[in-house]
């Protein structure tokens, strides 16, 4: 998979695990720990994400919101997500004729 698009595809999966409640970074999703704060800390830097610390058992956690701006990239995904379902349809139509 072209490393641009599956970037761009685990942005929207953060954004889509934290847009019902804040979270903090292990409850979010299961990716690699080193994958998943670089997400996050590129979406906090695009405004996508506001981030607090609060204490838990003794130790600091951090919690992530999405904001509008994430919001409204999660709706500028679905429609770009037409596109590429289009664009699968198109490229695996021969495919599906042989089957």
């Amino acid at each position: 998979m072209d490393g641009q698009l599956k970037r761009g595809l685990l942005d929207i999966c953060v954004l889509a695990a934290i847009k019902s409640e804040d979270s903090y970074g292990y409850k979010i999703i299961e990716l690699s720990e080193s994958t998943l704060y670089t997400i996050l800390k590129r979406l906090e830097t695009a405004q996508m994400l506001t981030v607090r610390t609060a204490e838990y058992c003794g130790r600091l956690r951090k919690y992530y919101r999405i904001t509008e701006e994430g919001l409204k990239r999660i709706e500028e995904f679905k429609s770009e997500w037409k596109e590429i379902l289009a664009i699968y349809k198109f490229v695996t139509k021969e495919d599906e004729s042989n089957e």
